[in-house]
């Protein structure tokens, strides 16, 4: 019988598998340790993704400094320490492994890792800080109330409770930490404040023409303007905007962290508001990319039989990407004021993956004058990796190269999709500003 050939590689596009995390062989730590084996074997004989994050060269000097030099040699009580450096970013899933299904090896490290976390989880327990991090819609509502919004901020500029809070919750004391406004957004697009523009929406391509704002957690309670700048640019374009009903976090902190069921309890609140939105003729648009990608994608693969959740996956859009859909149809304005001049942008690895092309680079390239610098490397943040004592050196370091092009560019002004990652590069560049969200650099430049 002739030997089966193995391909070295696939041209075909990757396809995702659903996470069968209901199933008894999820939860299976020998059988988790046998699939870790397996996919460990073939990254360590591969390497293209050592540098996109801290998980693989962990990884291969786990293996390099083993007494066999190969993945027999590493001790399976190690392999929690690759699955901690995994922040789910899924770059090497969409981007570099030549491995991934359709081919016969069907490798998914992302989700793999994520099945470690969640065992993980379930073994240990979280800590307090792994509450408070995956908490931000919690924490936002909570640090925004008059009596404790000065606290809270306060807390961040005094080196002796930033040394407390490395002691408690392990937050390293030189991270960057998101400032909390009592003005949010729900006030300030409450409907006393603000009503939908009255005029008739334009469908183009996939889209209604009117829009159901997710603000999400930090668009709600640490970077209101940011949600401000997308109505007025929306409305700008002929878009009627409301905010969702009512709106809990996406699930994404919980999904990062292992666990399972606190996400699917923030679905089943989610959902429904969203999906009565939808069937309303309403689009869903969220500014962060992390919480669009965990409603389109994240939400289908862990419930694939749940038809609200595919329902509400088919409308909800990153804002460039509607705009996008606006401009193909010849509906989008294109009328500047005003020129940005030299624009590093750092692509959010949440969006990257969500496979809809570099929409926010098409959108601002149309401003005249303009020069938009693409940086398609991650920033290291993740939301709560950057600010982790045990991480933020780490996160430190995966954040240089981007650093380095923004410097190097000597740009006008830097901006990501992602406002945690452009902080985070800000804070690496020695630069005490936060930088303005690609939204707020459009709307400038309509002079709006």
């Amino acid at each position: 019988m002739a030997e089966k050939k193995i391909r070295e590689g696939s041209l075909e596009a990757p396809t995702r598998h659903p996470v069968k995390w209901k199933e008894a062989e999820f939860w299976n730590e020998d059988a988790f340790n046998q699939e870790a084996e397996r996919v460990f074997d073939i990254c360590h004989g591969c390497r293209r993704c050592v540098s996109l994050c801290n998980a693989f060269p962990r990884l291969f000097d786990l293996v390099d400094e083993s007494d066999t030099m190969e993945i027999d040699g590493v001790d399976k009580a190690d392999y929690g320490k690759v699955v901690d450096d995994c922040y789910l970013c899924d770059l090497c899933f969409q981007t570099k492994c030549p491995y991934v299904p359709p081919h016969e090896w069907a490798l998914d490290f992302p989700k793999l890792m994520l099945r470690g976390k969640a065992i993980q989880r379930k073994k240990e327990g979280s800590s307090l800080g792994d509450v408070i991090f995956s908490s931000p819609d919690r924490m936002g509502a909570l640090a925004t109330l008059p009596v404790v919004n000065p606290i809270a901020n306060a807390v961040n500029d005094s080196p002796p409770l930033r040394a407390m809070l490395e002691n408690t919750l392990g937050v390293h004391h030189k991270a960057r930490l998101p400032k909390y406004t009592q003005d949010h957004l729900r006030n300030r697009l409450h409907p006393t404040k603000h009503q939908p523009a009255a005029v008739e929406p334009q469908p183009a391509g996939p889209t209604t023409g009117k829009v159901a704002l997710y603000a999400t957690c930090y668009g709600t309670y640490n970077k209101p303007e940011m949600g401000e700048d997308l109505v007025k640019v929306y409305e700008h374009n002929g878009i009627p905007v409301k905010l969702v009903m009512k709106e809990v976090c996406c699930g994404m902190p919980k999904l990062e962290l292992g666990d399972l069921d606190a996400m699917e309890r923030q679905k089943n609140i989610n959902i429904p508001i969203l999906l009565e939105a939808v069937r309303d003729g309403w689009d869903i648009v969220a500014p962060i990319p992390s919480c669009v990608l965990m409603f389109r994608t994240e939400l289908p693969l862990l419930f694939p039989d749940d038809e609200e959740v595919k329902e509400v996956a088919a409308h909800i859009f990153d804002p460039f990407e509607y705009l996008a859909h606006r401009h193909k149809a010849g509906l989008l304005n294109t009328e500047f004021s005003g020129r940005l001049g030299k624009v590093a942008y750092q692509v959010a690895c949440h969006q990257r993956v969500q496979n809809v092309g570099p929409k926010t680079k098409e959108i601002l390239s149309l401003i005249p004058d303009t020069e938009i610098k693409a940086i398609e490397r991650c920033s290291g943040h993740d939301g709560s990796y950057a600010v982790r004592k045990e991480t933020h050196e780490i996160s430190m370091k995966i954040v240089r190269p981007v650093v380095r092009q923004v410097t190097d560019f000597e740009p006008d002004e830097y901006t990501s999709d992602c406002p945690l990652a452009g902080s985070h590069i800000a804070h690496a560049k020695g630069d005490d500003y936060e930088p303005p969200h690609p939204m707020t650099l459009l709307r400038r430049a309509y002079g709006i």
